[in-house]
């Protein structure tokens, strides 16, 4: 069993390095810990920033995770509005843009991941947005404010439950998504279509497979986008949200191996033992989908790798395996996914796509590796603890009308009693 040790230290004050420091105490660690947080706030929630939040229906208390009371309560030195920019591994010391050191004997990277720019020079034109940040959602509820049309580059989960809060409140929505679909990257076909329908039900209008090649503006604000294919989008208010990309600038400047972010092993360890990665900077081998490497953009993902690193630390030795799951709330309808399907893996619809809810099951090599949910939160339950348990209904009784997902756990779990 490795020897625990005596310093963690936390670089990122997200999700998933708030998880990190909190299970090292519920797990019992005595030592020290410091986390370290570029923002200058208490570490908070994303999700409610492209829902609630942004909706107002929330304050700064209801996002963050805890009050400034915990972290003494608990012994963790926080680091506010500090970004390191210096890591010697030789000597295990990080260095912070304001010239302070800080030793450590075991390092966790939760530095999390920037949101894509758009290849375009945009300097000086107000009125185009992003949305990562607490202040990043801010800034976007006060320009709503005064918006009549607004149009949103991409068709991802951040995309379409921005446009589903803007819509809501009477704004005029497009949205321009570089692909055939929305959410493309993450969804099957029959699961793509089905939330494209809810969203035009809703009013808001899609131009697919066009990129945008300028935004021009009326006395330094943005007016219009132009697309590839010459059309003008009317727009006051333009939010760029076409993906994100992982903070590894420290894990390069270290010389450790990165690829889509910092490549860590079924421990989510990098190649030197003192240094681990967890959330969405790292690149993980995932023992749920036969050793595939993964980068994951969850706060479930960001929360089961800090407890899991923090037990690791303590001496449990089992590697990583929790079923990555995924949720949106868009259009009306609540979208779940559990386990990670590929673009081309097979899609066997479970319940009528038109109904109000139903579930698409991804086969690879006639093995169940995920199933999308909208609407059918017990669906969403069932394969979870299949995908656990290992489980797959034999792709011929999947594709039986009337096949029930939670009956055919029901009858295997039955059986291996």
């Amino acid at each position: 069993m490795s020897v625990v040790p005596e310093h963690v230290v936390i670089v990122g004050g997200g999700q998933a390095g708030h998880q990190a420091a909190s299970s090292l105490r519920d797990e019992g660690y005595v030592g020290r810990i410091t986390l370290v947080g570029e923002e200058p706030q208490l570490p908070y929630q994303r999700p409610p920033l492209s829902k609630a939040w942004l909706a107002g229906g929330l304050n700064d208390g209801d996002v963050h995770l805890e009050t400034e009371d915990w972290f003494a309560v608990n012994h963790i030195d926080h680091w506010r509005g500090e970004r390191v920019v210096g890591l010697d591994r030789a000597a295990r010391r990080l260095t912070t843009g304001g010239g302070e050191t800080l030793g450590y004997d075991h390092l966790i990277l939760a530095t999390g991941a920037r949101n894509r720019p758009l290849p375009l020079a945009l300097e000086g034109i107000a009125g185009v947005l992003s949305l990562r940040s607490l202040a990043d959602a801010t800034a976007l509820q006060t320009q709503l404010a005064g918006a009549r049309q607004v149009v949103i580059v991409g068709a991802g989960f951040l995309g379409l439950e921005v446009a589903t809060v803007i819509r809501a409140s009477g704004i005029d929505v497009q949205v321009v998504e570089a692909t055939g679909r929305v959410m493309s990257r993450a969804l099957g076909e029959q699961m793509g279509l089905a939330l494209y329908a809810r969203h035009q039900l809703q009013g808001i209008c899609f131009h697919f497979n066009r990129r945008v090649v300028g935004i021009t503006h009326a006395q330094g604000r943005a007016s219009a986008v132009q697309l590839d294919d010459g059309q003008q989008l009317a727009a006051d208010l333009v939010l760029v949200a076409i993906g994100v990309q992982a903070n590894a600038e420290l894990a390069v400047q270290a010389d450790l191996a990165t690829d889509n972010g910092v490549v860590v092993d079924a421990f989510l360890q990098t190649a030197d033992a003192s240094v681990s990665a967890i959330g969405d900077c790292a690149c993980f081998t995932h023992g749920f989908d036969e050793g595939a490497r993964w980068r994951l953009e969850s706060v479930q993902n960001a929360v089961d790798q800090g407890r899991y690193i923090a037990g690791r630390l303590m001496g449990r030795e089992e590697p990583y395996r929790q079923v990555p799951i995924f949720w949106s709330e868009q259009a009306g309808c609540r979208l779940q996914m559990a386990g990670v399907a590929a673009g081309d893996d097979l899609e066997v619809p479970c319940g009528d796509a038109h109904s109000e809810g139903f579930s698409v099951l991804r086969y690879r090599d006639a093995r169940l590796v995920g199933v999308e949910s909208l609407n059918r939160p017990a669906d969403h339950m069932a394969a979870r603890k299949l995908l656990l348990r290992g489980l797959s209904p034999a792709l011929e009784e999947a594709r039986q009308p009337g096949f029930d997902l939670r009956t055919w756990l029901a009858s295997a779990a039955a059986l291996q009693a």
